[in-house]
């Protein structure tokens, strides 16, 4: 079970450290609005900066997404469709419409547009239920460590429910959460979420992104950048190919 979460992580931290800066970061939304850029270049935010925020209705839709979508004056339009490749959906009745890059509620009201002639008031509700071509990473002091489905709304503490929970030996207050940034940098944030389980939506949970890894550690990390620096050099495939042992 060590060996194949081990080879699971290692897999997820090739693809944070590989996959591509602009199409990533543009797909996601992940460049905060307001922040200045060169002309021509994307500014590089430290993953603090990129991370999502927590309400589901700031969620940007991708292709692979599976949507629910419910009128709620016409039920039998009612439909279950998957965001294709180019990030088309294709509803009954109006064809085509263009879904990913939007947020739930942003989709919504290009579906009551689009509906607009078929129905006098559309009251379209858009409800994201699946992203299964997306997996998440928990990892260390947990039942089951291994990769799961990330789906819509996904937080920290959720993630570690999949993996069956904290250990007796898990220090729930130090859990590292490692990302890519917006520029395609791995970097390591803290979360604190004993303080999330003693008071639910107020404490530090984050919500999860595509290849995010959780690792739960036995101790306090007293150096989230060195620790995480020390995590991925043991997993890259290199002598003497080993992983680090987590604290």
């Amino acid at each position: 079970m060590v060996g194949g979460a081990t080879a699971l992580t290692c897999a997820a931290l090739f693809a944070l450290m590989l996959c591509g800066c602009s199409s990533g970061s543009a797909a996601r939304g992940d460049v905060a609005s307001g922040t200045p850029a060169s002309a021509g270049t994307e500014p590089c935010l430290p993953a603090a900066y990129a991370a999502p925020s927590t309400n589901p209705n700031e969620y940007r839709i991708q292709p692979g997404d599976q949507l629910a979508i419910s009128f709620y004056l016409s039920p039998e339009f009612d439909d279950q469709v998957s965001v294709g490749p180019d990030g088309m959906i294709t509803l009954k009745l109006v064809g085509q419409l263009k879904a990913a890059g939007l947020t739930p509620p942003e989709l919504s009201q290009e579906i009551d547009k689009a509906y607009s002639t078929e129905l006098r008031v559309p009251d379209a509700v858009v409800d994201v239920k699946n992203m299964p071509a997306r997996q998440v990473y928990v990892e260390g002091q947990v039942n089951h460590p291994g990769a799961f489905p990330l789906l819509g709304g996904m937080t920290a503490l959720q993630a570690i429910a999949e993996a069956g929970g904290f250990t007796d030996d898990a220090t729930d207050s130090s859990v590292v959460l490692v990302r890519r940034d917006a520029c395609g940098n791995v970097q390591g944030e803290r979360l604190d979420l004993a303080s999330a389980v003693d008071h639910p939506g107020q404490g530090n949970d984050a919500m999860l992104m595509p290849y995010d890894v959780l690792v739960v550690p036995r101790s306090r990390i007293a150096n989230v950048d060195l620790f995480v620096k020390q995590y991925i050099q043991g997993l890259l495939p290199v002598p003497p190919y080993l992983a680090v042992p987590i604290p």
